[in-house]
């Protein structure tokens, strides 16, 4: 039986005294985790005494409540009971003093059987008792089921590959509690440092190590379901080198309103290794020789050097006489252009890659017009992560030149011209001389290669001096070089110098045969061409004379650079699609300009600007030198010459609102002096090319359906907002939830996750305190986002609705918004349950003597909760009142309280409460009297807690009436009843 007695509190009458004590404790019930460091904070104010007070703690068990067992002082190193003694002595339970007035217990290795309600009590030190000496609070221990699951392993990466990992979390807490996961990376005994990490609040975050990453998209932490979560990090560096784990922590909200860590684990880890790249490589070209025959075979072998080849991409070019023969890309298939490609059909040439480092160019059988100079190019790549390759950077070494002679008979012979012999009668010449080159029309800085081939009918013993000389268009003769009959070579007074640098070469190639070669001619070269040559012999005094003399000339005309010089810029693709590529070609001609050293430098002007800047330059060697101010262009752009090898291609990949602009090319026509200098020659500018980078068209469609939704309160609300169709697989969604009042003009936010996953609180959660309520979810397919309101209250109900934002990443690896689109509404009424209070309606009568008792039922049939409370009040009619009159109360927290019936019939010493079981109260008056009688009923009032915690009143009901007649005994007089009840008066 449980029993209700009014008490009456003698401190109001006491008045306000100053130095009043207050022992506080921390508010419970605190809920923590079995195996988990708990602390429970007490403080004192108000004391008289020391400022230092002393702390003791006891602990009263669920199986004994009224049992106080005795955990740990301040004072008494004696107070433990022996069921603490131990872990009192060991330090797993020990008080740490904050302050001298505040303290803090402290549990290491919470264990089941520590739950109970915890008492802090300060022993007095002032002069009398006054206040409160001891506060207690609850501990309930909870099994610690929090799981974070990660496998094992070790990974060897490289500079730039990505990195996921992934970790399961899982936990059957029972009451409400928040998530945080974090991955953090370990070297050795160094500090972890977090990677990334997402908080109890839903909200990404990460360390300063990582922070910028974060922000660009490389590092990434992705929630797939409910319990996997999935770290990216792209771009690896010999930074990320360590031990990837993640870490789980469950938080509790503590009745104070402030979140708790209840328990924390950690995976096992992964060891990533980082192997990082040197970027640098160089190249080198190798053959055996540069003086070939036709039909000949010839190998070129292109060597590249670099640290870790295999894990790399390399393209790989050839080019004759800076004309394209074949590439070759990091699947090493090499595409040929469609001349070299029917050679190589025949097999008359080979384009191959021998290994990870050699590359090869072979032509079986030479031919005469395959003189000239040989390289090749090789460009590094990025793979990225899309799948598409990017140029990073290309080498070339320096040219190659070799020289196919071609059978003489093959030559194409002048008619000598025939001239006097010297005069020496007695002698006769028997020599012819044949003049042929390699060319009679040739373009300036082209190589002149000719001979002067002698036929002879007699005198084998005959020596020859050659003189090589030139007749200009101005009909001047000069000397170019001379050989005398011992083989002693003499350029030229005017070719001295150019002699000296290799310019001028002349040899015997047979005893019949001179050659002159003048490499790198220039314009002044071009006239007749003329081979005097000289027959010596013995004479009998052993002497030599000039047995006669022959010559034979060609006539060469070389063309200069500079003749019809042009440059045109062209476009097929003035408009493109953002990630779409464009080409820019720079067309020089005439087309034999191809062979000579042209630099090209393409410039851009971004859109809204005036200024032209270099973009990258096409130098007249072969590389590629990039501008100041061409960095984003760098890592999306490749230029090359193309097949037509007159044909500068810009390739630019991944287009942004950055490459937005007009463009043109400016080409400088060069010629190598015979010292090696340069010297430009002319300079080209071509037309304007406008370039328009559009974003891409959306698709974007959220599903526009409408729903209705009614249900109780503290149910939740389950919200979904559904991306139908989406513009591009790597399409991130910011999705804003908003939830619309019939009183408000506008939606309130309530939530709003951004494109990469961070979550940020509207001002309608803030104000209506719905941020520990609030629960959002991006379901695996991507398209589905949910989001949950805990604990649903009447005031939740509105028409709520989602706005999604469609996000793309730049090339640039920007992100910007594309499009948005707002979903259907769901109309949610949140409703408070349906009453089920009943009671008792039976009705009576009671006649009952004097001085008896009576006892008044009040029964509630049903509840509508058993959460509920209840409020119970007893009320009487009297003969001849009108209104009824409270006779007692028993309020919600179980108070008793009189009414105004019982001051008046002086009922408050003779009324009693009593309930004997749930439901069931009793009322009982004591020596009841005349004045006692009249229709008794009692009334109930049944009130629920709302989600929030605030208590309303859901319903009322009034039991059936008691009538209640007292009577006196029929053995009193009625002069002794006046007597009695006057004297009771």
């Amino acid at each position: 039986m449980k029993c209700f007695f009014p008490v009456l509190s003698c401190l109001a009458v006491l008045g306000v005294v100053s130095a009043q004590r207050q022992v506080s404790i921390q508010e419970g019930p605190l809920y923590r985790t079995e195996g988990s460091h708990i602390t429970i904070w007490c403080n004192v104010s108000g004391f008289q005494g020391p400022s230092e007070q002393n702390f003791q703690w006891s602990i009263y068990m669920p199986k004994a409540p009224e049992r106080e067992i005795q955990i740990i002082s301040t004072m008494d190193d004696t107070f433990s009971y022996a069921i603490y003694t131990q872990r009192v002595r060991s330090g797993q339970i020990y008080v740490e003093r904050v302050q001298g007035n505040l303290a803090l217990l402290h549990i290491i290795d919470l264990q089941t059987r520590d739950a109970g309600v915890y008492e802090c009590h300060t022993p007095s030190t002032d002069e009398r008792y006054f206040g409160s000496y001891s506060a207690k609070t609850t501990v309930v221990v909870i099994p610690d089921t929090l799981q974070a699951t990660a496998v094992p392993q070790t990974l060897h990466k490289v500079e730039q590959d990505r990195l996921e990992l992934t970790c399961d979390t899982s936990t059957e807490t029972l009451q409400h509690s928040h998530l945080s996961v974090a991955w953090l990376r370990q070297r050795g005994g160094e500090k972890p440092v977090e990677v990334i990490a997402l908080s109890r609040n839903f909200v990404l975050q990460s360390s300063s190590d990582y922070a910028q990453r974060q922000s660009l998209g490389e590092v990434r932490l992705d929630k797939l379901g409910s319990t996997t979560f999935r770290l990216t990090i792209f771009h690896l560096q010999p930074f990320d080198q360590g031990e990837f784990y993640c870490e789980a922590t469950e938080w509790i909200q503590d009745p104070d309103g402030s979140w708790y860590p209840m328990t924390r684990k950690r995976s096992e880890g992964t060891v990533v290794n980082v192997q990082p790249t040197d970027k640098e490589f160089t190249v080198r070209l190798e053959t055996e020789k540069r003086l070939y025959t036709v039909g000949e075979p010839m190998e070129f072998r292109c060597i590249l050097e670099a640290q870790n080849i295999p894990d790399r991409y390399f393209a790989v070019s050839w080019a004759f006489n800076s004309s394209l023969i074949a590439s070759m890309g990091p699947n090493a298939v090499p595409v040929l252009n469609s001349e070299f490609a029917h050679r190589e059909a025949r097999g008359e040439l080979q384009v191959a890659k021998e290994s990870d480092s050699v590359f090869v160019l072979k032509i079986y059988h030479l031919r005469q017009e395959d003189s000239g100079k040989y390289n090749c190019r090789v460009t590094e790549r990025e793979k990225t992560v899309t799948g598409e390759f990017i140029d990073k950077e290309s080498k070339r070494p320096k040219n190659i030149p070799i020289i196919v002679l071609p059978i003489t008979d093959n030559w194409v012979v002048k008619v000598p011209q025939q001239h006097q012999i010297l005069p020496q009668g007695h002698l006769e010449s028997s020599i012819f001389v044949d003049v042929a080159s390699n060319a009679s029309v040739i373009l300036e800085g082209d190589n002149l290669h000719l001979t002067c081939s002698i036929r002879t009918t007699g005198r084998p013993l005959s020596r020859f001096s050659v003189i090589w000389q030139l007749v200009d268009r101005q009909n001047r003769r000069s000397n170019i070089v001379w050989l005398d009959r011992d083989g002693t070579v003499q350029p030229g007074a005017s070719y001295w110098e150019r002699n000296s640098f290799g310019g001028i070469q002349m040899e015997q190639v047979q005893p019949n045969l001179f050659s002159l070669s003048i490499f790198n001619t220039r314009k002044e070269d071009e006239g007749q061409y003329e081979c005097h040559v000289t027959e010596w012999v013995r004479a009998v005094d052993n002497e030599w004379q000039i047995a006669g003399e022959r010559r034979a000339s060609t006539l060469i005309s070389i063309t200069a650079l500079e003749t019809g010089f042009a440059v045109t810029a062209i476009s097929r693709t003035p408009g493109v699609t953002y990630n779409d590529s464009f080409d820019l070609q720079c067309i020089i001609k005439p087309h034999y300009l191809s062979r000579v050293p042209v630099s090209v430098t393409w410039r851009f002007q971004p859109v809204g600007t005036i200024e032209f800047h270099s973009l990258v330059t096409f130098t007249r060697d072969g590389g590629v030198q990039w501008g100041d101010r061409s960095s984003s262009f760098r890592t999306r752009t490749a230029i090359e010459k193309a097949e037509s090898s007159n044909n500068v291609r810009l390739s630019i990949s991944r287009a942004s609102d950055t490459e937005a602009g007009k463009y043109q090319c400016v080409a400088e026509l060069w010629r190598r002096n015979y010292n090696n200098s340069w010297m430009r020659l002319a300079e080209r500018t071509s037309n304007l090319l406008e370039i328009r980078v559009l974003q891409p068209v959306t698709n974007l469609q959220v599903s526009k359906s409408k729903r209705t939704l009614t249900l109780v309160e503290n149910r939740p609300i389950q919200l979904n907002c559904s991306v139908k169709s989406q513009t591009s697989q790597n399409s991130h969604f910011a999705v804003l939830w908003y939830v619309h009042k019939p009183s408000d003009a506008d939606g309130k936010l309530i939530l709003k996750t951004t494109h990469n996953s961070a979550f940020e609180y509207g001002t309608y959660a803030e104000e209506e305190g719905l941020r520990a309520r609030l629960q959002f979810e991006r379901h695996v397919s991507g398209g589905l986002f949910s989001l949950t309101v805990q604990r649903a209250e009447v005031s939740d109900s509105g028409s709520y609705y989602c706005h999604v934002e469609e996000w793309l990443l730049s090339p640039n690896y920007a992100w910007y918004k594309l499009a948005e689109e707002v979903s259907g509404r769901t109309e949610v009424t949140v409703k408070r349950p349906d009453s089920r209070l009943k009671l008792s309606q039976e009705q009576g009568n009671l006649s009952v003597l004097e001085t008896r008792q009576v006892q008044l039922e009040c029964v509630v049939l049903n509840r509508t909760s058993a959460a509920s409370q209840l409020l119970v009040e007893w009320f009487v009619w009297k003969p001849n009142q009108p209104e009824r009159e409270t006779v007692a109360r028993l309020s919600r927290d179980a108070t008793f309280h009189y009414g105004e019936q019982a001051a008046k019939n002086n009922l408050k010493g003779r009324l009693h409460l009593e309930s004997p079981s749930p439901g069931v109260y009793r009322l009982f008056i004591q020596n009841v009297a005349v004045q006692d009688s009249g229709t008794y009923s009692c009334r109930v009032e049944e009130w629920l807690p709302s989600p929030s915690g605030m208590w309303y009143k859901q319903a009322e009901d009034t039991a059936g009436q008691m009538a209640v007649r007292v009577t006196r005994p029929a053995s009193q007089g009625s002069v002794c009843g006046h007597r009695r009840q006057g004297k009771l008066s």
